[in-house]
């Protein structure tokens, strides 16, 4: 839940008369969530935000997805997969994972993306590597290897790569925002969360783009729809509220430790609708004398675990292949953990150096076709070091 801000130019009292220097009214847009009853923005438009002329319904860019036959771990490796040139970060984004509840992709792009609005529910997008400008309604802002940004549903965005751009995408049905156990009853962090409103980054100012007959690629529940616009919809010339994109680096996010090892919810970072996001940064491991420093085994009876490997050195997963740009899913029903060997060698540790962004999701997740997802068939066999695919 993003703090209340107030960007560029808005009238006195909401609903009432502001008008353009040449005498016009602004066209003021409530955008708000669960039907006036939770987070919204008040923005004031040059023009008409509803005034369309064309509607053309085009083909979905997602991927085919199958349940995961049979039940087993996957190692799937973005690292490997190979991207033209002049690939955008919505069209070109493939997808990976998912189910009803959230759609998780992976592109490495170079150009700019079409305008993009999501209706369905809200992105998160993670910057692996690189940099770029994410051009929304209420603003732009600027981000770079590190970053989370939260997209709001029907908040119309583009992506503006500065090279290339490995962006990791989590789009879902429903809203994403800080876990509730870190908030107020009125929506300010408390002491105990790892981290706060001084670590979130809005926009600062207007974003205004002339243009006529403006397309804008719309994804809705029943597929995806081009809409054409009379006029840019980057118009706005202020707004104010709680309901905006935002952006906090994963080095911002403060690691809870202790004596022994801590689950993996003290790492929980954001919440949405049937799954949660962890990040895993570097940080001083436990320091009781006898503390295994790296996870116990343990069974997901409730939920998958998608694991994306995005810097350093990951203690538990030596020797499985697993590098960075790796994922690995650990699905409900299979009993993980660390890598042969793996135990004994984090004895004495005091400071694990990785990063890594963590997907757990409470309903199964389907997969891509292997050979998108550049899957490892000796993964699942790692922990026994024998088994089909193994040499």
């Amino acid at each position: 839940m993003p703090y209340y801000r107030q960007v560029g130019q808005i009238p006195s009292k909401r609903h009432t008369t502001f008008r353009s220097p040449d005498g016009s009214l602004y066209a003021e847009e409530l955008m708000g969530v669960e039907g006036f009853s939770a987070d919204s923005a008040l923005l004031y438009h040059r023009y008409p935000p509803t005034a369309i002329v064309d509607a053309v319904a085009v083909d979905d860019f997602r991927t085919p997805l199958a349940p995961n036959r049979p039940l087993k771990p996957r190692h799937l490796r973005t690292q490997e997969m190979q991207w033209a040139p002049g690939t955008d970060a919505v069209t070109g984004r493939r997808t990976l994972l998912g189910n009803a509840d959230v759609t998780i992709s992976f592109v490495v792009a170079s150009a700019p993306s079409p305008l993009y609005r999501n209706a369905v529910g809200d992105e998160l997008l993670y910057v692996q590597g690189g940099a770029a400008t994410v051009e929304t309604t209420h603003g732009a802002l600027a981000v770079t290897d590190g970053d989370y940004v939260v997209i709001p549903t029907s908040t119309t965005y583009r992506v503006l790569p500065e090279g290339d751009l490995r962006l990791y995408t989590v789009e879902a049905t429903g809203h994403i925002g800080p876990p509730k156990r870190y908030l107020s009853t009125r929506g300010q962090f408390l002491e105990h969360s790892p981290y706060c409103e001084r670590d979130q980054r809005g926009p600062t100012e207007p974003l205004l783009v002339e243009g006529t007959d403006v397309d804008v690629l719309v994804r809705h529940r029943s597929g995806l729809t081009r809409y054409t616009y009379a006029q840019h919809p980057f118009d706005v010339v202020g707004w104010d509220g709680c309901l905006y994109p935002w952006a906090f680096h994963i080095s911002d996010f403060e690691p809870i430790t202790g004596r022994i090892h801590q689950p993996p919810p003290v790492h929980q970072t954001f919440e949405g609708p049937n799954f949660v996001v962890c990040s895993f940064v570097p940080r001083k491991v436990d320091y009781h004398p006898d503390a295994v420093p790296v996870p116990y085994n343990h069974a997901n009876v409730d939920s998958d675990e998608l694991m994306f490997y995005v810097g350093g050195d990951y203690e538990a997963r030596k020797g499985s292949g697993i590098g960075i740009g790796s994922l690995s899913l650990h699905p409900a029903g299979f009993t993980h953990g660390p890598q042969p060997g793996a135990a004994e060698a984090s004895l004495g540790a005091e400071r694990f150096d990785e990063t890594a962004v963590m997907v757990d999701t409470f309903r199964p997740l389907d997969l891509a076709d292997p050979e998108i997802t550049r899957e490892d068939p000796r993964y699942a066999w790692s922990w026994a070091r024998r088994g089909p695919d193994w040499d």
